[in-house]
Parts: C-alpha cells; sequence; structure tokens
C-alpha cells in the first residue's frame, strides 16, 4: 500500500491501521481520535475507498478483508446500542408456543437474553453456548443444544454433526447474524458457521436476519443465502442505496 507523506496522508494510514484492529469504525469516533472535523474524515474514507483500501459504510468504514473478522468476545464489545436495540425488536417477531433455531453470535446472543427477559413459552435448538445459557435459567423456554465440534473462537459447535441434527427438527422461525450484507445477500468469514445458518434456514418457516447497520454493503468470504432467502431483517437504521432499494423492491420484511 502507497500513500503520499503529509497530513492527509498520516491521518488515512491512521484510518487504515484502525481498520486492522476493529472491523468497522465510525466517522464521529476517527474525527475526534484525529482531531478533525467529520467531513475532513468523510473525505479520507471517501479517497480510500475508491483505492480499494476500505469500504464506506453508512456513519463509518469497514475493512476489505474478506477472510477476517473479530473473535466472539471481541465483536461483544462492538455496536452494543444497537445490537441490544436489535434484540428488543426482534422478541416482538416471537409467539408463544414457537420453535425457533438460533445460530451462534454476538447479536444472537443479546437477542436470547431479550428472549429470556421476556419470558415467552418457546423451544429453543440453538449451537451457541451463549443462547443455551441465556434460555436455560429461564423456566419458559425448552432449550436443545446441537451436538458437534466446539469452537471457542466462534462460542458455539460446529460441522457434519451439528448440520446433520437440525435436519431431524422444524422450527417456525430462524435467527441467524452474519458478518456482512449485499444485495447478493448476507455473507460469513466461517465456513463452518456458513453452513450452519444455512441448515437452520432450511428447516424454518421464517428466516430472520439480526444485523448492525456497520456491516451493510459488506462482503466476506461465502455467500449465506440469496436476499430474497430472508422473510425479515431487523436492523438499527434503514439501508440506503442500492441494498435499501433492493430490500425495498423485494419480499424481505424491514424491522427498524
Amino acid at each position: 500500500m502507497y500513500l503520499p507523506e503529509g497530513k492527509k496522508a498520516r491521518r488515512q494510514r491512521a484510518i487504515v491501521s484502525e481498520l486492522g484492529l476493529s472491523p468497522t469504525v465510525r466517522t464521529s469516533d476517527l474525527a475526534r481520535r484525529l482531531g478533525v472535523s467529520v467531513e475532513t474524515v468523510r473525505r479520507d474514507i471517501e479517497e480510500l475507498t475508491q483505492q480499494g483500501l476500505v469500504s464506506r459504510t453508512y456513519g463509518g468504514a469497514a475493512g476489505r478483508q474478506l477472510g477476517l473478522q473479530p473473535a466472539y468476545q471481541e465483536r461483544e464489545a462492538l455496536a452494543v446500542e444497537e445490537r441490544d436495540a436489535i434484540a428488543a425488536k426482534a422478541v416482538g417477531l416471537v409467539k408463544a408456543g414457537d420453535v425457533l433455531m438460533i445460530d451462534s453470535g454476538s447479536t444472537t446472543a443479546r437477542f436470547a437474553h431479550a428472549l429470556a427477559r421476556a419470558a415467552i413459552r418457546v423451544t429453543v435448538i440453538t449451537n451457541c453456548f451463549a443462547v443455551a445459557q441465556a434460555l436455560a435459567m429461564n423456566d419458559a423456554a425448552r432449550v436443545i443444544f446441537c451436538p458437534g465440534d466446539v469452537s471457542g473462537r466462534e462460542g458455539g459447535v460446529y460441522g457434519s454433526e451439528t448440520c446433520a441434527f437440525l435436519k431431524g427438527f422444524y422450527a417456525d422461525v430462524t435467527f441467524i447474524g452474519a458478518s456482512g450484507l449485499t444485495v447478493d445477500g448476507p455473507t460469513d468469514v466461517e465456513t463452518g458457521a456458513t453452513w450452519v445458518k444455512r441448515g437452520m434456514i432450511d428447516r424454518a418457516e421464517r428466516q430472520v436476519l439480526l444485523l448492525d447497520s456497520s456491516k451493510f454493503g459488506r462482503r466476506h468470504l461465502e455467500r449465506i443465502c440469496p436476499l430474497d432467502g430472508l422473510s425479515d431483517l431487523v436492523t438499527d437504521r434503514k439501508p440506503d442505496g442500492a441494498l435499501g432499494e433492493r430490500i425495498a423492491a423485494g419480499p424481505t420484511a424491514l424491522h427498524v
């Protein structure tokens, strides 16, 4: 990567370096750290996007590493308020008596905590330790935990056993997370996680993606399913541009 010398170059190198540590950064946070205006940071991000070094997102920027994402424990500290709001909204899609499939992720774990507080009588099939733990303390929920190979980094179990196990059940609603969302559909970094998400999607009448807006427009290693394969998207902001137009014109219901 080559950037010319000067104040702008130092700022832009700092932005790229920041994205090496965190998958996304907010324009306002960068402006505060760098001591410049939000508009200056926006121009820097636009230039870096044109050079292919970062991806501009709603309110900030994202890294270009298609095959990398932070570990589960690191993702827990990102976009906390947004994911809590998404979790609370998603609980409204659940009815008493529903059978749910919930995959492993930081946003789906927050959804499980919100679901436990709501004390709705449900059956939950999950591969996520945090989801199972949150709901196991709630007498209203029956929790069925998938077998499989343990991944401490992802906070769940994966593999052929997990996918085969899911085929023995049907669900009213599947709730999944993703690393990114484009007009082609949700994407993810982990192959094992992608196969579990697909398995859960196939077994449910309704397929709900829980995703914060920092992931809009982000491509990663694998596409989970076509955008039209999602019945619902629950997020913290309405997507704009091509993604917003595609969702508005398609069958996926948007919940903000």
